[in-house]
């Protein structure tokens, strides 16, 4: 999955890459300035696979809103023109119709349309991470079909 080692710590600008695990720490990697630096277990540390964000029918992956964001602006940068006067709740809503409104603010919005950035900038999210992720969730979907299946018999 194409989220995976990629991170966000507190009180840090950008995005990571995690590159090793130390005994408190772990080495991560700027997807901005390339620059290599500990991250302490006193940081508030969050990998992007981990992150979802509340709907009004429960929760959906970040992985699913980036997906959805690149087939909507066909794998290109976010303009910030496209944002009208800052509003970015009214972005998200056409990418995210249902998100809840009472526990999404404009700030984090605004945080992933940074992530979402950033990653289409370092080529992490691309045609071939969207296809796969959408495989992948198919693949899932089946499972889970199939395991219910069987419980009924």
């Amino acid at each position: 999955m194409y989220l995976e080692g990629i991170l966000s710590i507190s009180g840090q600008s950008g995005l990571f890459k995690l590159i090793s695990k130390g005994k408190s720490s772990v080495i991560v990697e700027s997807l901005v300035t390339g620059k290599k630096m500990p991250a302490f277990s006193t940081s508030r540390i969050s990998t992007l696979e981990d992150v979802a964000v509340y709907t009004d029918d429960g929760e959906i992956p970040l992985k699913d809103i980036f997906n959805n964001i690149f087939k909507k602006y066909e794998g290109k940068k976010i303009d910030n023109s496209v944002i009208k006067n800052n509003n970015y709740l009214e972005f998200f809503e056409t990418v995210l119709p249902n998100f809840d409104r009472d526990r999404v603010y404009q700030s984090d919005v605004k945080k992933i349309v940074n992530w979402y950035n950033c990653l289409v900038d370092n080529n992490i999210l691309n045609e071939n991470s969207v296809k796969e992720s959408e495989e992948s969730k198919e693949n899932n979907k089946e499972t889970i079909e199939q395991a219910s299946d069987s419980g009924k018999e």
